[in-house]
């Protein structure tokens, strides 16, 4: 009798599996030379799986091996090892004594001398399985333990970096930014500031033919894979840019730790409180100003914008007086107004409408601000200096302690070869020192770079101030500004009371 054969190879990075003996070349060979030794053995196919854990059995090989099986075109599995056909203790139980007797098909593994043509199972099979799955579970900590070091020192440890990021070609776990999209990253911020919505910005970015990020991604050659991604293409979407406004790595921060691999392939997501998150690890896209108004604006929960493009200046601001929730939007362009979000959910015996037409409720803050503006503006600039200056008081701080920490590293550097050439030191010991110290000399350089790049554009920011008293009322008029000079917008039956941050 001859049986049809497959032989099966597995060989993952993440069990440890890193001895020569276990490369797929070498698994490869060792089945067939044994396959061409057995008279009974013909061989059909070789599945291979790279890159895959023993604890997971929806690899892609092992599907087709078993649905080949299930169609009669193998009755025969053989590996080199039972840790090769699998690390889960049950799994791989049931596979060998319920499914392959059932689908009466032989299994062979050479080093552990098993063959279930010629004996039966022995005892210490069961024992073997289970020290697989204990190994691979002890692999499994050691793997997320050293994961989790990498991720709490800052460094970048994922298979993508972040739209707007690429990795650098001198330290894979280090982000630089990848100039276009990170242009494209601004201007979603800066839209979404100016009163679009999210849909808005996702239409606004495809009809201009816009890449995607998973799109751009494999335009670069990435090997990126989206399962989230529509079949017929990939374009941006409202989720797309939510995930974007929120993602605090455009200030510079990693961001890691959002989820976590349990054995056999099971991925949970961690609560919010339990993620990685160190400041400052790369240069930022977006500055603060611009991402706390963006989180602001998120926060308001009604931020939408019309389908003929007017924009809701008022999103988030606009509150009815009797009940304290949040107006509505209704209608598009002239008739567009605002209604009681309470009235339109529950009807009149919670609330009334408070309708207020949003031509109206322009011409009034319009019409405010050309009245108020002088006075207005100098309250506002007044506050602003005032928090620029304490932000380059902060920054000037900053900067002078990582100077004082620069010199001190020369001068430990100095020391080290003062030690070398008196022979204390060996020249091992010293280039090992010099090296260090030089590693460390460049980061400061770096920081010290960002952070005098930072005061010029606080200092950019300070002469903007005093140009904008050429500013006329109406040019005030754009969300971004609105947000700063409005805290609330209060609307009654018969009166509108607006409440500005002076």
């Amino acid at each position: 009798m001859s049986f049809k054969t497959a032989a099966y190879i597995r060989l993952s990075r993440e069990d440890g599996d890193k001895a020569e003996s276990d490369s797929v070349k070498n698994q490869r060979e060792l089945l067939h030379e044994f396959i061409r030794r057995q008279k009974d053995l013909r061989l059909i196919d070789t599945y291979i799986d790279d890159g895959w854990s023993g604890t997971d059995f929806k690899r892609p090989s092992f599907c087709r091996m078993i649905r080949d099986i299930e169609e009669g075109k193998i009755d025969c599995v053989i590996v080199k090892d039972l840790s090769r056909f699998g690390r889960d203790y049950l799994e791989t139980g049931t596979y060998l004594e319920r499914y392959f007797p059932e689908w009466k098909v032989r299994f062979i593994s050479i080093v552990d001398g098993i063959d279930s043509e010629k004996n039966q199972y022995d005892l210490m099979m069961p024992i073997k399985n289970l020290l697989n799955e204990q190994y691979a579970r002890d692999i499994s900590k050691k793997v997320h333990a050293a994961v989790r070091t990498k991720q709490e020192a800052g460094k970048f440890i994922g298979a993508f970096a972040s739209y707007g990021y690429k990795k650098s070609s001198e330290d894979k776990n280090k982000l630089i930014i990848d100039t276009y999209a990170a242009e494209v990253v601004r201007r979603i911020f800066k839209m979404y500031g100016e009163g679009y919505g999210k849909n808005g910005i996702a239409r606004w970015l495809n009809d201009r033919q816009i890449l995607s990020p998973s799109e751009y991604k494999r335009e670069n050659g990435e090997r990126y894979r989206n399962g989230n991604s529509i079949k017929t293409g990939s374009y941006w979407t409202y989720s797309t840019i939510h995930k974007i406004l929120q993602n605090e790595i455009y200030i510079g921060n990693m961001v890691q730790g959002k989820k976590y691999q349990e054995m056999r392939g099971r991925q949970r997501v961690r609560k919010k409180e339990e993620w990685i998150v160190v400041e400052g690890t790369q240069e930022p896209i977006i500055d603060m100003e611009t991402w706390e108004r963006t989180q602001r604006i998120l926060n308001t929960k009604t931020h939408r914008m019309g389908t003929r493009g007017e924009k809701n200046l008022f999103a988030g601001m606009i509150k009815c007086q009797k009940c304290g929730h949040m107006l509505v939007k209704k209608g598009e362009g002239e008739k567009m107004r605002y209604c009681c979000g309470t009235y339109i959910r529950m009807g009149r015996m919670y609330c009334t409408p408070h309708t207020v037409r949003y031509a109206e409720l322009k011409d009034i803050i319009s019409h405010d601000l050309e009245k108020f503006f002088p006075d207005i503006l100098d309250e506002w600039n007044r506050q602003k200096e005032h928090i620029l200056k304490e932000k380059e008081k902060k920054k000037e701080h900053e900067k002078k302690k990582l100077e004082t920490e620069y010199k001190r590293v020369r001068q430990f550097e100095r020391a080290v070869y003062e030690d070398f050439k008196e022979g204390i030191l060996s020249k091992e010991e010293w280039l090992s020192y010099r090296e260090s110290y030089q590693k460390k000399e460049k980061k400061l350089e770096e920081q010290i770079l960002y952070m005098e790049k930072e005061q010029e554009e606080q200092g950019r920011k300070t002469e903007l101030l005093s140009d904008m008293r050429e500013f006329k009322a109406e040019e005030w008029m754009k969300k971004t500004i609105l947000l700063e000079m409005i805290e609330e917008i209060k609307v009654g039956e018969n009166e509108i009371e607006i409440v500005y941050r002076f």
